[in-house]
């Protein structure tokens, strides 16, 4: 079972995957953007973001060779392939065609009820819910199962966690 947690920057999505993680005792795919854009001495170029797609799905693929069960996903191609239009305005086919491959069981959207963190990689103070609203309407129109979680701290990950007993009862 593979559940991807998607959403905007700075609301918890790799606290949260860590935290699932330890929970259902499984592995994570922790997010590759941050170390590859803590190399670059330069702002990031569409090919930059490609090459983060491509380091994403390889250890998304490695670690699910290793997986039992769950595999949590801290992004998946939906938070490349809304990146990339929000500063490109396009995104690659591959990376669109790669989405309608690969599926996951359940998405999860963490709400913005999280205070901003500031931190020198992240764009969008002040669009949270434009961006909140645009994964919402991404993951509708996909018709793929989803859940909103909301809550702060421990509340969050026992929401994440109902969510995903829930969808796994169905």
């Amino acid at each position: 079972m593979k559940i991807a947690i998607v959403g905007p920057e700075s609301i918890g999505k790799s606290e949260l995957a860590s935290a699932l993680a330890n929970h259902f005792k499984t592995n994570w795919v922790p997010e590759v953007a941050r170390e590859y854009l803590e190399k670059l001495n330069r702002h990031y170029l569409q090919s930059d973001v490609e090459a983060i797609a491509k380091l994403q799905l390889q250890l998304e693929d490695e670690i699910a060779l290793k997986t039992n069960g769950f595999l949590i996903c801290d992004t998946n191609l939906l938070v490349i392939k809304i990146w990339m239009e929000s500063a490109f305005g396009v995104c690659p086919n591959w990376i669109l065609e790669e989405i309608q491959t690969r599926k996951y069981d359940l998405y999860l959207l963490p709400d913005i009820d999280l205070p901003w963190v500031p931190d020198p990689l992240r764009e969008h103070p002040n669009e949270r819910l434009f961006f909140k609203n645009w994964y919402e309407r991404e993951l509708l129109a996909a018709k793929v199962p989803f859940q909103i979680v909301s809550g702060i701290g421990e509340l969050r990950i026992e929401n994440a966690i109902l969510a995903i007993e829930s969808h796994i009862q169905k």
